[in-house]
């Protein structure tokens, strides 16, 4: 069983999410997930699942520290789930609009991450 989610859970982990995005170390990506977790990063495609497929997929798809500036904001968080709207862009002179649905598991750590992005 889950215990609910509160912002401060939540701001913790998407802090902690962009401090691994920086860094790209497999012991960062790890503590932000359960064991067992899902990745979905592309609507399409079958989630990256666990420690070892998360980090595998992470840092095949990798960002390079410091080319991204990231803005973020909790939009709402409901039991064990919340959601974030967030603002990527890449000094390679792309943005992103993302919407991230985390849904928390064990220690505040995600069970389950799903994003949704649109370049403009």
């Amino acid at each position: 069983m889950t215990e609910n989610t509160n912002r401060d859970t939540a701001e913790r982990w998407v802090n902690d999410y962009r401090r691994a995005w920086e860094s790209n170390e497999p012991d960062d990506i790890r503590a932000l997930f359960t064991e067992d977790a899902e990745y979905f990063s592309v609507p399409w495609e079958d989630p990256w699942r666990g420690h070892d497929g998360i980090v595998e997929g992470w840092l095949e798809s990798r960002d390079e520290p410091g080319d991204t500036t990231f803005e973020w904001e909790i939009v709402a968080v409901d039991g064990n789930t919340a959601v974030v709207r967030a603002v990527t862009v890449y000094t390679a002179e792309r943005t992103y609009h993302n919407v991230w649905v985390i849904r928390f598991g064990a220690n505040g750590r995600a069970d389950q991450f799903t994003e949704w992005y649109m370049r403009t």
